[in-house]
């Protein structure tokens, strides 16, 4: 029997990946992805994709799409709500599991573990412990595109954000950099590859830094 799989979308390489991955999986059958999104911006958090991008990466996927919405600024104690809640529905509907895209930080595995905990539902990550390095070359090698939505300014400089992500660009990244900006460095929105049916084609429209970070609007045409 398969178990009934919810995938957490970020809209970025990693979550992209995690359902190419999961998709080889004879246990896993992928029900739907959700995302959490900025109320005010109408945007995902950190990664500030558009919600027509989200919309458009779902159906490119052939998956259903639930947004959770947090408020601008959002405490833990309301973004735990807004999950809580949301697991709570899932189990109601017979979900088994929830699958993330992290790859190696302890503290926000525990953090979604923690929040699972006792609900039924089995936190599944099905990227963990892949060398960055090894799994990013994986993501090329199979065609994964994608373009750089968000720069951490304190880690990398503005003029990263906005680029398609390459082997060429990562190799420009500063010394000690991940290969997969899993340590915050960038985020990123997927637009094709063998997850997908089709890319999605998109323009780079203008970046604006904010709060330490760049934002590269990536708009699907």
């Amino acid at each position: 029997m398969k178990k009934k799989t919810l995938l957490s979308w970020s809209s970025g390489k990693d979550s992209a990946w995690a359902l190419h991955i999961l998709r080889q999986d004879p246990l896993i059958e992928i029900l739907g992805l959700f995302s959490v999104m900025n109320e005010k911006y109408n945007r995902v958090t950190m990664h500030a994709t558009r919600l027509e991008m989200l919309e458009r990466q779902a159906k490119g996927v052939a998956l259903p799409l639930q947004t959770l919405f947090i408020p601008d600024p959002c405490t833990n104690e309301q973004y735990s709500e807004v999950m809580q809640n949301f697991v709570a529905e899932s189990a109601k509907k017979g979900i088994q599991c929830m699958s993330f895209g992290d790859l190696f930080l302890e503290d926000v595995r525990q953090y979604r573990e923690a929040q699972l905990k006792g609900t039924g539902i089995e936190p599944i990550f099905p990227l963990w412990g892949i060398p960055t390095g090894e799994l990013a070359e994986q993501m090329l090698s199979a065609g994964l595109d994608a373009y750089i939505s968000c720069v951490d300014l304190k880690k990398l400089p503005s003029h990263f954000a906005g680029q398609k992500l390459t082997r060429e660009l990562i190799a420009e990244f500063p010394q000690g950099s991940d290969p997969c900006g899993e340590n915050g460095e960038i985020h990123t929105v997927a637009v094709g590859g063998p997850m997908f049916l089709r890319t999605i084609p998109v323009s780079v429209g203008e970046t604006i830094e904010r709060d330490g970070f760049a934002f590269a609007d990536i708009i699907p045409i």
